[in-house]
C-alpha cells in the first residue's frame, strides 16, 4: 500500500497543480457555481472519456487524463460547495482554495487508503474503462440524490459519492501512467 500511497501523491500534484494555476487565472468563481451544475461538467467529463475510450477518431486534442484531473479537480471543487454553500460572488483567496483543496484530498486518500486494506487493491485488476464507467455510475447516483432534494433512504450522501470520482479518478490516471 505504500506504493499506493506514493503514486496517489504523486497524481494529486499533478491534479493540485492545475487547480492553483487555474485560480491564479480565473480566480474563484467556480464558488458561485450550483452542486447540480458541478454534478453536470462533471458528468460531461466522464461522458467524453468514456467516448474516447471507444472511439477511434478524436477531434479534439485532448486525452483521458486530461479529462480525469478535471474529475479530481471538479469532484473537490464539489466537496466545498457541499460544505460551504454557493456564493453569489467569487469569495475563496488562493490561499485558502489550497487549504479546501488539500483537507478534501486528505479525506479522500484517507478513505482509499481504508478501502483499499479491506478490499485488497483490487483496483489494479481493473480496466480504465470499468472505474469510467464506476464514475459514471456514481454521477448518476448524485443526481438521483440532487433530484431528491438530498435526501436518501438508506444510501451514503453526496459527499461520499464525490470523494469515490476522486479515488476512482486518481486509479484511472495511475493505471494510465503505467501503460
Amino acid at each position: 500500500m505504500a506504493k499506493t500511497s506514493k503514486q496517489y501523491d504523486d497524481i494529486v500534484d499533478t491534479c493540485r497543480s492545475l487547480f492553483i494555476n487555474k485560480m491564479k487565472d480565473y480566480g474563484s468563481a467556480w464558488r458561485i457555481l450550483r452542486l447540480p451544475s458541478l454534478t453536470d461538467q462533471l458528468f460531461i467529463k466522464a461522458q467524453r472519456i468514456r467516448g474516447l475510450q471507444k472511439n477511434n477518431v478524436r477531434k479534439v486534442d485532448e486525452d483521458e487524463f486530461s479529462e480525469f484531473i478535471g474529475i479530481v479537480n471538479y469532484s473537490v471543487m464539489a466537496l466545498v460547495q457541499l460544505e460551504k454553500g454557493v456564493v453569489e460572488q467569487p469569495d475563496m483567496s488562493l490561499e485558502e482554495a489550497i487549504l479546501e483543496y488539500d483537507k478534501h484530498i486528505e479525506i479522500s486518500k484517507q478513505l482509499m487508503m481504508d478501502k483499499n486494506h479491506d478490499y485488497g487493491e483490487a483496483w489494479r485488476d481493473m480496466r480504465v474503462s470499468s472505474l469510467t464507467d464506476l464514475i459514471l455510475q456514481k454521477l448518476l447516483r448524485v443526481k438521483q440524490i440532487e433530484d431528491n432534494m438530498g435526501k436518501t433512504l438508506v444510501s451514503e450522501g453526496i459527499d461520499a459519492n464525490y470523494q469515490d470520482m476522486i479515488n476512482y479518478a486518481i486509479f484511472a490516471m495511475i493505471h494510465l501512467n503505467n501503460e
